[in-house]
């Protein structure tokens, strides 16, 4: 099985009552739940790609956190993670480091950025049923403002048409761009189609408002 997440900010203090307000009475205890969370759902010939900003730990100390966590791990690199700039960090805990990836999951391609790319290698692409073939999947924003952005800019963009030469009529833009911030999924990783799930979910809920 196949897990994504982002923007754990393991050590990260002050996301405990500043921008995400996790709640945490100390960034230790943040570590904790989150390692708990992550090995009860991660099985360790799992694989997990973390979408960046894993922790703003020392290298030792993101050493020590990376032994503790289950799966074969892939890394999409985040701005806060500096830990890497140094000898003492042991990347063979990951099977790669990249600042961007595509790779497949289940016959359908991801897209694979810490940062939102509005317009993703395969877009376009669907099956014969209509269904999309491409998802780009990212971090960075958190749920923040930038957040809501984002997704009015895919809203915007579904509710757009265009023609092909492949089309006999235009069609909604397909838009499927996925936040895999840790906090949607109360710290674990999810797999691509957990991640859909949970923003079509969301999408609808916000529709009913």
């Amino acid at each position: 099985m196949r897990y994504y997440i982002s923007d754990l900010h393991f050590f990260h203090e002050q996301l405990n009552v500043r921008m995400d307000c996790r709640g945490f009475e100390s960034a230790e205890a943040m570590n904790e739940y989150m390692i708990r969370q992550w090995n009860q759902k991660v099985k360790p010939k799992d694989e997990v790609v973390i979408l960046g900003d894993l922790s703003l730990g020392t290298p030792e100390q993101t050493n020590g956190i990376l032994k503790r966590l289950n799966g074969r791990l892939y890394l999409i690199v985040g701005n806060h993670d500096r830990y890497l700039k140094s000898a003492d960090f042991q990347k063979e805990r990951f099977v790669w480091i990249k600042p961007y990836a595509e790779m497949h999951d289940n016959r359908r391609k991801v897209v694979l950025s810490h940062y939102p790319v509005f317009c993703y290698n395969g877009q376009y692409r669907k099956n014969h049923k209509g269904e999309p073939l491409t998802y780009m999947l990212y971090g960075h924003v958190h749920d923040t403002m930038d957040e809501q952005l984002v997704r009015r800019f895919v809203e915007i963009t579904r509710q757009t048409f265009r023609q092909s030469k492949y089309d006999t009529e235009p069609v909604p833009i397909p838009c499927n761009m996925i936040n895999c911030f840790c906090m949607y999924s109360d710290y674990m990783p999810l797999s691509l189609d957990e991640w859909i799930a949970y923003h079509t979910e969301k999408e609808k809920a916000v529709q009913e408002r």
